[in-house]
């Protein structure tokens, strides 16, 4: 036996110990619950014998007996709460086996080389990892695919007493939707291996026991802590919330080193497939990591807040990651990997995937609605420059000089006292500098104004159904949804950023100011930067250093930066500038 195969024997053994431990948890806590009536059932055999007689003992006999009654009903709410509470599920979009054969042959053959039950499912997540997800909770109601199993052995199996949907007990292998987009196939196959080996484990008896045992408790306490339940309904819910607690505690060190000896295990299995190529395609899974980061923050966020979602997010991180590989000389040879088969090749409609998956993304990250509507429309890349970059810039400018109007700044165009210029912004932040000045006024009446709007706005709550589905998917209502879940909270779930400070969003729009401007004065154009967002393009070329004179002028009340670079760009501050 080699020694990845003693490694892996020895993860497996401690994790089906832990689990074991669980198990014993569990049995302890139901052995707690029937003591009472088990000591009732003695005295009371002893009194059909003839010992223990008398009033005393009698007292004793059915006090006990009143006592193991209400501990065992009691211990029936909790069980019942444990087994009727719905364990989260992670948001996902489903991929069935029509919709990407390619894909569930891949993960088939990985599951055979590694010699473990192959997944149920696929199902994609606009996040950068990967897991398998048990969701045995579910598997009476309709599941996210078509097993990937096949053959006389399959799990979908027909005939009497078969239940087609109830069949699959393997977890759900969820992939990154960001993945697929930017990592090859052979790289995309090297990730997964040690995700797919997960489900050798996952089939063990004990360990599956154990784990469904942990969830159930999580979610009675996850079911308890709902709000919006009545004394009657939510007192039993709560006490049974504080058993589930109590018990999970304890289950708490035993679960977390079960999970890591399966992950140990699964890892040492999966070093005898693509050992080699995983080195280098861990280099990707942290590349993508910081190309996906810097495409939700600088670039989707923008869009999110003026009410439109990009349609193509996992195509733009393959041109964030494309752009930054050219800009880091370390990131050189990576670009080079465009030339192979991409990983998305793998889905028989990968715009379609794409887009559910961005839908998603949007709902997790941001809290927008389910479907598009008034409000919340798609935009692809191209539009992008035109639908979000300028119409930020411009409603922002506009919500800058409503608060000079409310602060009583005059008009700085003699010609027309009425129309919006840069000239009225500069000359009242010019010496503006230091606390308690008219900078400072001005930033605290935008930070009003903004969180004003957004308490104004039409929530942008979960909505119902699902964000998206792949082609060829089963459509689901709203008792599917899987961000139902997550509990009736609003969204966001994951909030991308901290709330700006009111220095901050003041510059903001100081700057968006500026490039109303050099748009509507010096020819210059809205534009999008894959790395960084919303661009100002001037002459076709991107302007980067607009940040520090408008600080300069925000913080400092010193305006001879931002003039000396409006000069350059030959901007007229004294123009009139188009808002919305």
């Amino acid at each position: 036996m080699s020694g990845i195969d003693v490694g892996e024997e020895l993860g497996a053994r401690a994790a089906q110990a832990r689990a074991l431990a669980l198990l014993r948890i569990r049995s302890r806590a139901l052995a707690v619950a029937i003591l009472p009536a088990a000591v009732a059932v003695v005295l009371f055999a002893a009194d059909a014998q003839g010992h223990l007689a008398g009033p005393a003992w009698d007292a004793v006999r059915w006090t006990l007996l009143g006592v193991a009654v209400v501990v065992l009903l009691v211990t029936v709410l909790v069980a019942v709460s444990v087994a009727r509470a719905r364990p989260a599920m992670s948001p996902t979009v489903p991929v069935p086996e029509e919709g990407a054969p390619d894909l569930y042959r891949l993960v088939r053959d990985l599951a055979d080389r590694l010699d473990v039950p192959a997944p149920s499912a696929i199902a994609l997540t606009p996040d950068c990892d990967s897991w398998l997800e048990d969701r045995t909770h579910r598997a009476l109601r309709k599941g996210p695919g078509a097993s990937l199993r096949k053959g006389p052995g399959a799990s979908l199996r027909k005939g009497p007493g078969a239940s087609a949907e109830a069949a699959d007990t393997a977890p759900v292998l969820v992939i990154g939707s960001p993945f697929l987009w930017w990592m090859r196939v052979a790289e995309l196959r090297a990730v997964l291996a040690p995700v797919v080996a997960g489900t050798g484990p996952s089939a063990h008896p004990d360990i599956a026991a154990a784990r469904r045992f942990v969830r159930g408790l999580d979610a009675a306490i996850a079911d308890a802590a709902a709000p919006g339940r009545g004394p009657v309904r939510g007192a039993p819910l709560a006490f049974a919330g504080w058993v589930a607690r109590l018990l999970l505690r304890a289950c708490r060190g035993h679960a977390a080193e079960m999970e890591r000896c399966v992950a140990a295990a699964a890892s040492m299995r999966a070093q005898t497939v693509d050992y080699g190529l995983r080195i280098a395609a861990q280099e990707q899974v942290g590349l993508a990591y910081a190309g996906w980061d810097r495409l939700l923050t600088r670039v989707a966020l923008p869009a999110w807040r003026m009410g439109r979602w990009p349609s193509r997010l996992d195509a733009g991180v393959v041109s964030a990651l494309t752009e930054l590989s050219r800009r880091d000389r370390l990131a050189d040879g990576f670009a080079l990997r465009l030339g192979e088969r991409p990983a998305c090749d793998l889905l028989e409609e990968p715009g379609v995937a794409d887009e559910a998956a961005s839908l998603l993304a949007a709902r997790l990250f941001h809290g927008g609605p389910a479907e598009s509507g008034p409000g919340w429309a798609p935009v692809d890349w191209q539009q992008y420059p035109d639908e979000v970059v300028d119409r930020k810039w411009r409603s922002e400018a506009a919500r800058l000089h409503r608060v000079l109007d409310t602060l009583g700044v005059p008009r700085a165009s003699a010609a027309d006292p009425a129309v919006p210029t840069l000239a009225r912004v500069m000359e009242h932040l010019s010496g503006a500098g230091g606390p308690g000045g008219p900078g400072e006024a001005l930033a605290a009446g935008i930070g009003a104004a903004v969180a004003r709007e957004e308490a104004e706005a039409p929530g942008h709550g979960g909505g119902q159904g699902q964000g998206g589905q792949v082609h060829g998917a089963a459509g689901s209502g709203p008792a599917d949804d899987p961000l139902d879940l997550w509990g009736p909270g609003p969204l966001p779930l994951f909030p991308l950023q901290p709330p700006r400070t009111g220095t901050e969003l003041l510059a903001d729009h100081v700057a968006a100011m500026v490039c109303c401007a050099a748009v509507d004065t010096a020819g210059a154009a809205p534009g999008l930067d894959w790395l960084d967002g919303p661009a100002l393009l001037v002459g076709g070329e991107r302007r980067a250093d607009l940040a520090a004179p408008v600080l300069s002028l925000v913080e400092d009340g010193d305006p001879d930066p931002l003039l000396s670079w409006l000069a350059e760009v030959g901007v007229r501050s004294d123009k009139p500038v188009r808002l919305v």
